[in-house]
């Protein structure tokens, strides 16, 4: 199949797409601020076995020295990124850095893209029932007519949390690293993930999460200086866990991580942390997180098999777990 094959397999029917005569502001030229990204990742890396070692989603110009924005699980270990304007240019990209906190990676274009760089909006004035747009590299074809249904806490059994996400309907289907562009035609948010819930509660509604912009300016000049940001990276413990039966329950293991090493299994009901009681999936996090910085010794008691034992967790700064991008 065709790349071209592949993206009219999901263009929007005309009544879906973003019309440029129901906003306020240039559409056209924001759509110019999109670019399709593709990035190769080595077979031996970290998040090889778990993403893949080709990825492809959407990033975004925000500085006119060729910055991008995207979702940074799809450039995360990339040993190669390729960038494709609204022109037709192909241009080599350069990964900066994956922001564990917010979910963001930066791309540095490598070459010119003569593309307009996208002003950040503020989504604390989005509301729920906001119109908004929901864009991908391609133009009309691929900016999707949508609005607000939620925004709320959502945590992810990788060990993420949000305080606040962003939920909008219909769901975008190249969704990875997609603008969300609010009423005056500014960046409010990145495309990270598709959701069954997107309204809340049991009832299925298909939509997207997104991570709001206001997570990046605080940490943006050290992203860009240093590669992280100068916060203490967080304890990181190598287990994936969800909310069953209203319990925390660790439902998977990193090979060779900290929880993996600690004894810890799938299936483990978790009790609490540092003696404190876990609640849901963001309190246990956020527990396991002030207890210090990467490094630090995390106690859990859990229930297994009907025993309650009690397990010491080493944690480390997940990054250490990663290749570092590859200079060019």
């Amino acid at each position: 199949m065709s790349d071209d094959d592949t993206e009219a397999d999901w263009a929007f029917a005309e009544a879906d797409r973003a019309n440029p005569d129901d906003v306020d502001y240039d559409l056209d030229r924001v759509l110019q601020s999109m670019v399709a990204l593709r990035a190769e990742i080595p077979e031996d890396s970290f998040t090889a076995g778990i993403l893949g070692t080709e990825r492809a989603g959407n990033g975004i110009v925000i500085d006119e020295s060729g910055l991008i924005l995207t979702i940074g699980y799809l450039t995360t270990e990339a040993e190669t990124i390729w960038l494709n304007t609204h022109s037709g240019a192909a241009v080599p990209g350069h990964a900066v850095t994956y922001d564990f906190e917010s979910g963001f990676g930066l791309v540095q274009a490598l070459g010119r893209l003569d593309c307009p760089a996208l002003e950040f909006g503020n989504s604390r004035n989005l509301g729920a029932g906001s119109k908004v747009v929901v864009a991908g590299h391609g133009g009309y074809e691929h900016a999707l007519a949508a609005r607000v249904v939620g925004k709320r806490e959502f945590a992810g059994y990788w060990e993420y949390v949000l305080d606040e996400a962003i939920f909008t309907a219909p769901a975008h289907p190249n969704w990875g690293g997609a603008a969300l562009i609010g009423p005056d035609g500014k960046l409010y948010g990145v495309g990270s993930l598709f959701v069954q819930n997107a309204r809340g509660g049991e009832q299925r509604s298909d939509g997207n999460m997104i991570v709001p912009i206001e997570l990046l300016p605080p940490v943006l000049s050290d992203l860009q200086t240093y590669g992280v940001s100068k916060r203490s990276a967080r304890p990181w413990l190598g287990l994936y866990a969800a909310e069953v039966s209203e319990q925390l329950v660790i439902i998977g293991l990193v090979e060779d991580g900290p929880a993996h090493k600690a004894g810890l299994l799938p299936g483990d009901i978790v009790l609490q942390v540092m003696g404190s009681p876990v609640g849901d999936l963001p309190d246990f996090f956020r527990t396991v997180w002030e207890t210090g910085a990467a490094g630090t010794r995390v106690p859990l008691t859990v229930v297994r098999e009907g025993e309650v034992s009690q397990f010491s967790v080493k944690s480390i700064d997940r990054s250490s777990m990663l290749k570092p991008p590859k200079l060019h």
